[in-house]
């Protein structure tokens, strides 16, 4: 046995002795070291945090928690988190080796979180920002009907008072154990960024990290005004051997990757962690003077976007059969 297997069988050994903390500070970092994902070289996690979880041996971005991002992305002192009480229910009463109500439990009591996402307004270079981070260690950063209503929540929010509008996506896409509850987030949350992008010509920011998949994908992270991503992120709908198995064919080494997807014109720019801050800035900055920008305009006949229906008014509807 290598002393790199023996320090990572003393780890696995710490972690699962440990007891279970809210302290999401405390998860998925126990103990001194950890591997890189990519490259496989052991990593002292203290340095590791200090270099935003960037390897030092290959340059892989490993998963950031939600907090851990809105602590560089957000100005010191400045986070001031919205509906963060909002906390997921059963509707299903789904069970399959655990009932859904554990699975939420043990993920709220390993992350320190109500659900897959942290939403709030604060300061970014001093620029007042809507901001929504999803956390990867959360269910997966699965999209349930809480994440849905939340991101809507900000987005509406952001609307009414003429924010810059920038959501951090993490996830592996709809939560299953929700059924056509969280399906219907992905229609919910396009109809508020509608409003929010062509009715009041506000700027939406998308951030693509690893990795980024299903619904998620399938509705507001490709929907950005600019789609930015990290280095090397998983980025895509279905599961790269669900492809290959449909069309037959063998898909490219680097398919689904940040890279690939910039090179076919999906993103607009990939951007490493230790500048992502600096690309937010000085992006809200060339476009906070931009004279098409309108403050908090919500049409009057448009529903709450909360709500799946629309109903067109009378005036909609004359015109529509004209």
């Amino acid at each position: 046995m290598s002393i790199f297997d023996w320090i990572e069988d003393r780890r696995k050994l710490k972690l699962l002795n440990a007891p279970k903390s809210r302290n999401s500070e405390s998860d998925g970092s126990k103990g001194l070291w950890t591997r890189c994902d990519s490259c496989g070289v052991i990593l002292y996690i203290k340095h590791l945090k200090e270099n935003q979880r960037v390897c030092f041996g290959c340059g892989y971005h490993l998963q950031m928690s939600s907090h851990e991002r809105i602590e560089h992305i957000i100005d010191s002192g400045t986070w001031r988190p919205l509906d963060e009480t909002l906390s997921p229910c059963d509707p299903l009463e789904f069970r399959d080796q655990k009932t859904y109500l554990e699975r939420l439990k043990e993920a709220q009591e390993r992350t320190g979180l109500q659900d897959a996402i942290q939403t709030g307004t604060g300061l970014l270079d001093g620029i007042p920002v809507a901001l929504g981070v999803m956390d990867f260690q959360f269910m997966g950063g699965s999209m349930g009907s809480v994440v849905g209503e939340k991101i809507t929540r900000l987005i509406e929010y952001a609307t009414e008072q003429g924010l810059t509008l920038i959501l951090v996506c993490a996830s592996g896409g709809a939560r299953m154990q929700e059924g056509i509850l969280s399906l219907m987030q992905m229609a919910k949350i396009s109809a508020a960024l509608q409003v929010h992008q062509s009715c009041a010509n506000l700027l939406y920011i998308s951030v693509l990290t690893s990795p980024t998949t299903g619904g998620v994908t399938a509705s507001f992270a490709m929907l950005g005004d600019l789609i930015l991503a990290e280095p090397k992120a998983l980025i895509g709908f279905a599961g790269r051997r669900v492809i290959e198995q449909t069309l037959q064919e063998q898909l490219p080494e680097d398919f689904q990757t940040a890279e690939y997807l910039l090179h076919h014109g999906l993103l607009d720019l990939i951007v490493p962690r230790s500048f992502l801050k600096q690309a937010l800035s000085e992006t809200i900055t060339l476009y906070k003077d931009a004279p098409f920008r309108k403050r908090g305009f919500i049409p009057s006949h448009i529903q709450s976007v909360s709500s799946p229906v629309f109903i067109p008014t009378a005036k909609q509807e004359s015109v529509s059969r004209e």
